[in-house]
């Protein structure tokens, strides 16, 4: 085959495979323009103007919405919503989206209160009374720091029974590996929010993500079968799928607590077994 018959099928063959992810509804990785433009010129990616600020995630090569959702303690759903994408499998190597809620828009400040005319007399003055002693000021708490106690006081339960497979490695395994029976249930560790019920995460087989405040996420993949659907309210302790082998090569639960995005042991947040 000629190279011009030769690029011409490759061409068509990555049509049809985005074409493909499209159909499907899955989050295609994104694409890599980062260099393009017209006649070589540099391209201006969008959301450039806040690259490095807080708040903000710069796409990487194969990143995905929920891949960046997950990394960042967020829904997917929301990234889009944040950042008013129509399509998104169209997010590019360089764009810079936003992963943080928008600050609420700072109130006004009052008008100052008007000023007495100067025509007016003003009546005498009392006799003013002896001050009342009054108790030491005491300084109002941090919120944020009151908030954050709170969070962190989350209680989580083991989302299944079984033998401890392997255990939390920050480069090798991100969470636990939990063995167990095909169809064995799978509890929610908390209270908390369905932000992704799926098989579009490459690694995970079926999984559920759970948003449980502004600081914790929980992950539960590979199961056989999901039980919950996005954006539903979930209790503590409810069954939310069934163990299973998908995309792994045994039955088991891989569990993962995710706190502002970033893996964390879980063996240190859950009760003895």
């Amino acid at each position: 085959m000629s190279h011009a018959g030769m690029w011409g099928l490759s061409a068509l063959v990555s049509a049809l495979v985005l074409m493909g992810c499209a159909s499907k509804g899955h989050l295609a990785p994104v694409d890599d323009h980062s260099n393009g433009g017209v006649h070589g010129a540099v391209r201006v990616m969008p959301g450039a103007e806040n690259a490095g600020k807080p708040g903000y995630y710069t796409v990487k090569p194969g990143d995905t919405l929920i891949r960046v959702g997950m990394d960042n303690g967020q829904s997917w759903r929301d990234i889009i919503r944040w950042n008013k994408l129509e399509n998104p499998n169209l997010i590019e190597t360089g764009q810079v989206l936003r992963v943080a809620p928008p600050q609420p828009e700072v109130l006004a400040s009052r008008p100052a209160a008007p000023q007495t005319s100067p025509s007016v007399v003003p009546a005498p003055a009392a006799t003013p009374a002896k001050p009342a002693a009054s108790a030491p000021l005491t300084p109002p708490a941090p919120v944020a720091a009151a908030t954050e106690a709170v969070e962190d006081a989350l209680s989580f339960q083991w989302p299944a029974r079984g033998n401890l497979l392997s255990g939390f490695d920050e480069t090798k395994n991100k969470g636990l590996d939990i063995a167990g029976k095909a169809g064995d249930p799978v509890l929610a560790a908390a209270d908390g929010r369905v932000v992704y019920a799926g098989a579009g995460l490459r690694g995970y087989g079926n999984l559920i993500i759970l948003k449980h405040n502004n600081t914790y996420l929980t992950a539960y993949a590979h199961n056989q079968t999901l039980l919950v659907k996005e954006d539903q309210a979930i209790k503590r302790g409810q069954k939310i799928a069934e163990m299973g082998n998908s995309d792994a090569d045994q039955v088991k639960l891989h569990f993962e607590i995710r706190r502002q995005g970033k893996p964390v042991d879980p063996a240190k947040y859950l009760p003895s077994n």
